[in-house]
């Protein structure tokens, strides 16, 4: 885990990115828990994917917005992936729907979250999610 007080230069395209995720966030539909996150995804060829968490009146039906970028890349070809921008209000982390889906696609994937006071944290998925289950783990018959 990285913090904002590493050297500006390093930070830069990560700081760049959780702009774009910030951007993203404008565009939440959060009626209900009033908690506006945004998404910017990265792929490996450069294009960048964002997303917003849409919320429903059944909240099983909810989806985050880390799962939005990551839905719209896929479904745009793209599968292979460098890093993802979360931007909340207070830092708040991926939930863990979305750090089991992060992992089906890229199981070293640098996470930065930031919140509106312009603080961030850099994590690897293998922080959040130490000892996962991945599409190795299953037997082939």
């Amino acid at each position: 885990m990285t913090d904002s007080n590493s050297p500006p230069a390093a930070n830069q395209p990560w700081k760049d990115l959780l702009t774009q995720a910030f951007s993203a966030r404008a565009y939440s539909y959060s009626p209900y828990s009033k908690y506006k996150v945004g998404a910017a995804l990265l792929t490996k060829s450069g294009k960048v994917y964002t997303g917003c968490n849409i919320e429903n009146v059944g909240y099983s039906a909810t989806v985050c917005a880390e799962r939005t970028a990551i839905f719209k890349a896929i479904s745009e070809g793209e599968t292979e992936f460098e890093a993802i921008a979360v931007a909340t209000e207070n830092g708040g982390l991926p939930c863990g729907i979305c750090r089991q889906v992060i992992r089906e696609f890229a199981s070293e994937l640098t996470i930065i979250v930031g919140d509106i006071e312009g603080r961030y944290q850099v994590f690897t998925l293998s922080d959040l999610l130490p000892y996962s289950f991945g599409p190795e783990d299953l037997i082939s018959s």
